[in-house]
């Protein structure tokens, strides 16, 4: 059996926007967004895989496909060697009990109109993963497991803060037992010290459960401390990727270099505000020639501009950048 859980190949996703009454009338084409375009990515067993850049490129389209929230146009998505795109039926159900997302947003995730224990007992009730004289007990396992109290079961999301919302959404994901576990930018609402709690219950609920975790996030700091390996996303492409520590270290496309610089320091001494790149992102809707990134790219030649660049490659670290190898 392979290590690989999950192997992402070519993977494309665009959206048609809507055109103005001005653009109807003149016949103009529909205005396409190119939000991904061939992302080619693996996750292991058991591994933290974090998926990083800047807000709009691509992240949380390529985690949506990946639980077929939203169905990609071309590629493939292989969990376990099987094309889970083309799965239906059972074998569809079973792939989403197998594969969890947890959300960005710990308020609308979570049913207002439901207790708690509702809400994490009716996944079970639905994939009959309990008798139904064992559901209660399961129901205050999980919480117990996100470091809840048992009798908080018997309440409404109101009542908890965001961090506590956040951890029952956890729980209610761990709810089926999953293989993999999709966290979209868990902790960008809460507070510096309850992103660390999250963060550590993710971790230790990753030793305990054998979970593979695929974080999305753009806040480099936190990205470093879990994540066993990370790839960078720039308009809807992964531009480089590779172990942890040797991406930080030795970062070999420009723009990873420059989120690198940009990144906060706990250093007081060294707490400059760094801008991550110069100029703006490009739209989406109109994705430069050559190396997406070449407009804003400090060592752009004239190659950059107009021919796409290879795969570098160095082990497991690769780069998609004409000058990788200098």
């Amino acid at each position: 059996m392979t290590d690989r859980l999950i192997e992402v190949r070519g993977l494309t996703k665009h959206f048609v926007r809507r055109r103005g009454l001005v653009a109807a009338l003149t016949g103009r084409k529909l205005p396409i967004v190119r939000a991904l375009n061939g992302v080619d990515l693996s996750v292991r067993r058991g591994e933290t895989l974090a998926i990083v850049g800047e807000s709009g490129c691509g992240k949380s389209t390529l985690a949506r496909c990946l639980i077929r929230l939203q169905e990609p146009d071309a590629g493939e998505v292989l969990f376990e060697g099987t094309d889970a795109l083309a799965l239906a039926g059972s074998s569809r159900r079973d792939f989403n009990r197998r594969v969890q997302m947890v959300f960005q947003d710990p308020y609308g995730s979570l049913n207002p109109r439901m207790t708690i224990g509702a809400q994490l007992a009716e996944p079970i009730r639905v994939h009959a993963l309990r008798l139904e004289g064992d559901v209660a007990e399961r129901v205050r396992q999980l919480l117990l497991m996100v470091g809840l109290p048992a009798d908080a079961a018997g309440r409404y999301p109101h009542a908890f803060s965001g961090g506590q919302r956040q951890r029952i959404g956890i729980a209610r994901a761990l709810a089926l037992e999953p293989q993999c576990l999709i966290a979209d930018e868990i902790v960008s609402a809460l507070d510096v010290s309850v992103q660390a709690q999250i963060i550590n219950l993710l971790i230790a609920l990753q030793l305990r459960l054998d979970l593979t975790i695929i974080f999305v996030s753009h806040d480099l700091r936190l990205v470093r401390y879990i994540a066993h390996r990370v790839a960078v996303m720039y308009l809807g492409r992964i531009v480089e990727a590779g172990p942890t520590e040797e991406v930080f270290t030795d970062p070999r496309h420009p723009y990873t270099a420059a989120l690198m610089a940009a990144a906060p320091s706990l250093e007081v001494a060294e707490r400059e505000v760094t801008e991550a790149v110069t100029g703006e992102l490009p739209s989406p809707l109109s994705i430069p020639p050559g190396c997406p990134f070449h407009p804003r790219c400090p060592r752009a030649v004239d190659r950059c501009r107009s021919v796409p660049p290879p795969d570098w490659r160095r082990g497991e670290h690769r780069a998609a950048c004409h000058l990788a190898g200098d």
